[in-house]
């Protein structure tokens, strides 16, 4: 960021077309950080005002007003407060929404009080004419007194006029405000409030009394003459009631001159939609039948190239083993870091399909209808219909789903629905499960159409969501947490989705999977292979010791070499781990194999593939390596002489992540959102025995 980049905070209510515009104004050129201290998402990206000017546009969490009633609105709140200068803006970027802008400018007025240059950009502009909506915008900027643009974000129009605006602002660095709350609630109050500092404007002052929210800078004099504002809470109160009230007379004389509504030529098909998916039993229905057709589109669509990055992966790692040199080198190579890798690329189609459907969703309105649909169902768990946009999202990952629980203003509802997240599937299970089905589930159809495949995978996503639910009621009724709760959901408009900001969404989301998860996976596939190539006194003798045993003489050299090596790794110090963890998990139907895949996956689920893939790489010891797929399947057991990952063995495996806690980010992001480790601890040792439990069942009742 150079010091002659404009500083602009993007912010608006949720729904108002905010994340398109960012993505209009920054592209590619956008990162994702955190705010500092917490673990909020902070979206900023670099635009090109002009062949002089750069912005940093800061997208800010959507929010209704600047009086926060949920942590990702106190962000704005500070953000706006000046609480940390560095990330305090130059120019506030406000996005309205034009069907809504009658409440979007509650939000405006408040943020105009605050003397910071504004920008008022109204979106969804294409609208109009089949709302029916008509605006004077000459006599609304004037109005106003600020920048006022019309814009359709979606449809990459008026952002010239929208950065041309953000210079003019910048350039003037005057702003006045737009309702000026002190002659209208109590003069003598705000005129002595005023005193207290003249760093700062009325409003901000006000907030700061308001908000217990103050800016670093400010001194301990001013803060202690602040305080004594706060003493009568019922006068505080009620002057916030007589602002909103006055803020919302003022706006509705502006728009009675500049905002015209003639519903006679509106051409809307919303209510008709509507009445359909929030219908109390067609709505459920085409709900599920959205599910259906994701996790079928997920095995159907990604099949072809899953299978040539597998075998993409065999044939590199086979090709390497063949031309590089034999040694250490080569070992780690071929054995730890290329299966490690394919163990994690091989999956990057299946979930690049489910981020594209859950993009698609966001982008069209539908979600918020699922939340509306499902509150009278959530209510009954000890949750309420915001809850579900955790528990969707956490199939993507439940560390932001987690994260996304801060909407929700009940304590109680907001942890009931934390410490549930976990049990919906997340990416991280789904290379799990998809190798697991694919060994043990029979690639044929129902009905011609159906994969079952398919079904088994929407089974295992509908115990996650069902297990949540139980769980949630259990915590219900048992947590003593008194506690308010209210529900209040907008129902954007149906949108057609935009196509770049839904590749952004994908890109951004598998590519974040991608390295987050090979860090890891290629970290352990290199530990792994230290692991399983070394080991004690027993190791070294393991060679001799085979090749000195009298029944091996028979063997060709193939299978004396294949001998060798499985000697040499249950010998090895990641054998002797497996080994000793192996009684505990017998009665799942696991070996000391996948016993080590358990407890490195509780890194990351995903690496449970890896693991494997990897043990089986130093195994093989041959040239001819093969697909993962393949190695699981011909692993054999040797107690039975039939296979490893039989029917029996992979459904107890897929039930046990089905149920397990997911990995430790997970652990810490819910110790982080609880602010103590005993949530997190109890989440850990309760899924893990229900796990343990449910897997040992599965395993008895199907072997």
């Amino acid at each position: 960021m150079s010091k002659n980049d404009i500083k602009v905070a993007l912010i608006g209510n949720p729904n108002t077309g905010k994340t398109s515009l960012f993505n209009q104004l920054t592209g590619l050129n956008q990162k994702v950080g955190n705010y500092p201290g917490i673990t909020v998402d902070k979206k900023e990206g670099i635009s090109k005002l002009s062949a002089t000017q750069n912005a940093v546009i800061t997208d800010l969490p959507g929010t209704y007003s600047i009086n926060p009633t949920s942590l990702d609105e106190s962000i704005v709140l500070k953000t706006l407060l000046k609480k940390d200068i560095k990330e305090s803006p130059d120019v506030i970027l406000v996005v309205a929404d034009v069907e809504n802008l009658k409440r979007n400018l509650l939000l405006f007025s408040q943020i105009k009080d605050l003397e910071v240059p504004t920008v008022l950009a109204i979106n969804m502009v294409d609208q109009m004419n089949r709302k029916g909506i008509t605006i004077d915008l000459s006599l609304l900027k004037k109005e106003l007194n600020t920048e006022v643009v019309l814009i359709s974000a979606r449809k990459n129009e008026g952002i010239d006029a929208v950065k041309a605006a953000i210079i003019r602002c910048h350039v003037a660095a005057k702003a006045s405000p737009l309702c000026g709350i002190n002659n209208q609630i109590d003069p003598d109050y705000f005129t002595k409030l005023k005193e207290i500092s003249p760093n700062y404007s009325l409003y901000e002052l006000w907030l700061m009394v308001t908000q217990s929210n103050y800016p670093d800078a400010i001194s301990s004099e001013e803060k202690q003459k602040l305080l004594a504002f706060k003493k009568d809470v019922s006068k505080l109160k009620k002057y916030q009631h007589k602002e909103t009230i006055y803020r919302y007379q003022e706006i509705n004389k502006i728009l009675k001159k500049t905002y015209i509504v003639d519903k006679t030529k509106a051409k809307d098909l919303r209510g008709k939609l509507d009445r359909v998916f929030t219908h109390q039993f067609f709505g459920y229905f085409f709900f599920v039948f959205l599910l259906l057709v994701i996790f079928q589109s997920i095995f159907e669509w990604a099949s072809l190239p899953m299978d040539l990055i597998d075998g993409t992966f065999a044939e590199l790692a086979s090709f390497a083993k063949s031309n590089l040199p034999s040694g250490v080198f080569t070992d780690l190579l071929t054995e730890g870091i290329i299966p490690g890798i394919g163990g994690v690329l091989i999956f990057i189609p299946q979930i690049a399909i489910l981020f594209l459907f859950i993009a698609v969703l966001e982008e069209t309105g539908y979600m918020s209808r699922v939340v509306f649909l499902m509150d009278k169902i959530m209510r009954r768990f000890g949750m309420n219909g915001k809850s579900v946009i955790p528990l969707i999202s956490g199939t993507a990952c439940a560390i932001p789903a987690v994260m996304a629980t801060r909407t929700i203003s009940s304590w109680k509802e907001r942890l009931i629905t934390i410490l549930v997240v976990p049990f919906t599937t997340c990416s991280a299970r789904l290379p799990v499960y998809a190798i697991l089905i694919s060994l043990v589930i029979p690639e044929t159809k129902i009905f011609g159409f159906l994969n079952i495949q398919g079904l088994v995978l929407l089974a295992l996503y509908a115990l996650g969501f069902a297990t949540a639910i139980i769980a949630a009621y259990i915590l219900h009724k048992t947590l003593k947490i008194k506690t308010k709760s209210f529900f209040v959901v907008e129902m954007p408009n149906y949108k057609i989705p935009s196509i770049k900001n839904i590749f952004f969404e994908v890109v951004e989301k598998t590519k974040s999977f991608v390295f987050e998860a090979g860090k890891i996976i290629l970290a352990f596939s290199i530990v792994l292979w230290f692991l399983a190539s070394n080991g004690p006194t027993s190791f070294d003798d393991a060679e001799k010791n085979t090749i000195e045993n009298l029944s091996n003489n028979s063997l060709s050299e193939q299978e004396l070499q294949q001998k060798i090596a499985s000697a040499k790794l249950e010998n090895s110090y990641i054998g002797i781990l497996g080994k000793t963890i192996e009684p505990s998990i017998k009665p799942l139907g696991y070996d000391w194999k996948i016993g080590i895949a358990l407890i490195t996956s509780f890194a990351a689920r995903e690496v449970f593939v890896g693991t494997l893939a990897t043990i089986y790489s130093v195994q093989a010891d041959d040239e001819n390596t093969t697909t993962i797929k393949q190695k699981m399947r011909s692993e054999i057991n040797p107690d039975t002489g039939k296979n490893r990952f039989n029917f029996s063995v992979g459904m107890s495996l897929m039930v046990f992540y089905a149920f397990a806690m997911q990995c430790m980010a997970t652990l810490a992001i819910v110790k982080r959102e609880t602010k103590t480790w005993k949530w997190p601890l109890i989440q850990l040792f309760g899924m893990g025995l229900l796990a343990y439990v449910a897997s040992f069942i599965t395993y008895q009742i199907l072997s």
